[in-house]
Formats: structure tokens, sequence, C-alpha cells
């Protein structure tokens, strides 16, 4: 009796997880990742709330395999396991590899730093300085000392001209939650308003449209 109400507890728990919203917020944080140009905020909460659900899906699937539950059942469980794992893990990979584009322009960017979490911040570090040694050991040493930063081209260059930067000119695929109305899209004012309405997919200039992104008023396809 004590196992049985304790696998109908642990399916419980498994049902009220799925019947969240979590599931569809990591995969619009995954599609607005992945389509952005820049590395956007760190969904930390939504990442461990994700980790604990995939946990106790790994152990429903596990205690169901052993328990006489309907194959059906099981498969449909490990559907949504699988697809819960490939989401986080693809939201994470898709922030290291603009990490590793874009380290050094985001490191001396105060308001993209505080975008990562502290493992990507340790990540990029590392990345940074293991870049930076390579470079002095490889090439730099052998340079003038006028050549010698890996950040500019020479001495003589105002701006670090060759840190890679995010294209945020870039043309997004998006679509408002809600009916915005008339939206500027030029700070100039140059161009028309464009009228947003709900669920239409529109094609941007990220930039023009990235504070909607950061609000969440609006989703990129």
């Amino acid at each position: 009796m004590e196992s049985g109400s304790g696998e109908g507890s642990m399916m419980d728990d498994y049902e009220s997880l799925i019947s969240t919203t979590d599931a569809e917020l990591l995969k619009r944080s995954w599609r607005n990742e992945k389509a952005a140009p820049e590395i956007l905020q760190f969904e930390l909460s939504l990442v461990q709330r994700s980790t604990e659900q995939i946990q106790l899906m790994e152990e429903t699937v596990e205690e169901s395999m052993t328990s006489g539950v309907d194959p059906l059942t099981v498969s449909l469980y490990q559907m949504d396991l699988d697809r819960t794992q490939f989401l986080l893990r693809s939201y994470i990979r898709i922030r290291l590899q603009k990490i590793e584009k874009y380290m050094a322009h985001i490191h001396k960017t105060t308001e993209l730093w505080n975008r990562l979490s502290k493992q990507e911040q340790k990540y990029a570090q590392r990345c940074i300085e293991d870049l930076k040694e390579h470079f002095e050991k490889s090439v730099l040493s052998k340079l003038p000392d006028r050549y010698k930063s890996s950040l500019k081209q020479s001495v003589i260059s105002e701006e670090d001209d060759m840190v890679p930067e995010p294209q945020l000119d870039t043309y997004v695929i998006c679509r408002a939650k809600r009916s915005l109305g008339a939206f500027q899209l030029d700070d100039s004012a140059e161009e028309n308003p464009v009228s947003l309405d709900a669920g239409d997919p529109y094609a941007i200039r990220y930039k023009s449209i990235k504070s909607l992104v950061y609000s969440g008023q609006i989703d990129l396809v």
C-alpha cells in the first residue's frame, strides 16, 4: 500500500509540473536566444525549474518502467523528457556559442556581462585568458610592440577594432503578443510608424525592436 501511495504521489507531482507553462517559457527563451544576434538575459529561475522538472521526469520514467506501467504511457513521459532536455541543452549551447564568438565585446560591455550567469562569466573569463595566452605565445610575441595588442590593429587605433560585435542591424522575424499600435522603428523618424498587431509576423531590424524583446512584448521566431 505504501509503495502504491508513493507511486501515486510521484505521478501527481509529475502531472502538476507538466501542466505549468515552464515548457512553453523555455521554448520561447530558446527561440529568442536562437534568433537574437546578441546575447540575452540568462533565465536563471526558468533554468533551475526546468532542471528540477527533468530530474522528476527521469525518476518517473525509471519507476514507470520497473512497475509495469503501460509502455505507451512510459513513451509519452519519455517524449516530454526528451523535449525538455533538448530545449535546455540547446538554449545553453547557443549562449555558449555567442560567448565564444563575442567574448571580448561582452566582457567590456557591462550591460552584456551582467546578462551572463555566474558560470557563464567564469567560462567567458577563462576563454579570454586562454585565447590571450595563445595569441601571445604563437603570434604577438613575434610582432613589433605597436602590433602586440589582441584587441587593436595597432597602438594608434582609438577603438578595439579587432573585437567582433553582434550585428544589431540584422533582420529578424517577430510576433507581438498583443497589439502594440503604431510603433516608430527609426529613432530619426524618417520611416513611417509600423502597426504591430498581435500574432502577425513581421521582418524588422533587430535593433528597432530589441527593447520590446527585452520587455517580453515581442517574441522572435
